[in-house]
């Protein structure tokens, strides 16, 4: 089983990923790791990624899923996964790849940004990726509401997994 934690920059994909990992006894791999200098500087400076910045970074992340997978392991990534053709691609047909959605208000996404240290994306972008995000449905990912705590969060994401 592979889970990839989706949402926009300041959703908690990162901690999130990180506690399903260390609950599922298995490997969590960021996919901020697979982005280009040339992507992260653009972030940096608060310029927002094309299709074509952001094509080369998930079959990327496509190809390490599969890496997992041919080693019959389980995994959590991370990815944005903003619209439903990068979920296709990071998907690629695949049952066994699942989405977790953070799904947050702007108020709270908003808040977490202006208090995060020592990432390289620019707060500036969250409307930006707001306007790109294609809000996945029930068949494509279980959602779950940031406004929770983590522990929660994590609780509630592998009930559904376990429900699926």
């Amino acid at each position: 089983m592979i889970l990839i934690a989706m949402g926009v920059s300041g959703a908690g994909k990162t901690r999130i990923g990180e506690m399903l990992a260390e609950r599922l006894h298995c490997a969590f791999t960021d996919g901020d790791a697979f982005h280009s200098a040339a992507n992260k500087e653009k972030m940096h400076h608060g310029i927002p990624l094309t299709d074509e910045d952001r094509w080369p970074w998930l079959k990327t992340i496509r190809a390490a899923i599969e890496d997992k997978q041919k080693a019959g392991e389980t995994a959590v990534f991370t990815c944005s996964s903003l619209k439903r053709s990068y979920r296709d691609i990071l998907r690629d047909g695949d049952k066994d790849v699942c989405f977790v959605y953070l799904k947050g208000s702007r108020k709270v996404l908003e808040e977490r940004l202006t208090t995060r240290t020592g990432h390289f994306f620019d707060p500036s972008l969250l409307q930006s990726q707001l306007d790109t995000l294609e809000e996945p449905g029930a068949d494509e990912a279980i959602t779950v509401s940031i406004e929770l705590s983590p522990e929660a969060i994590v609780d509630d994401v592998l009930k559904q997994v376990e429900a699926r």
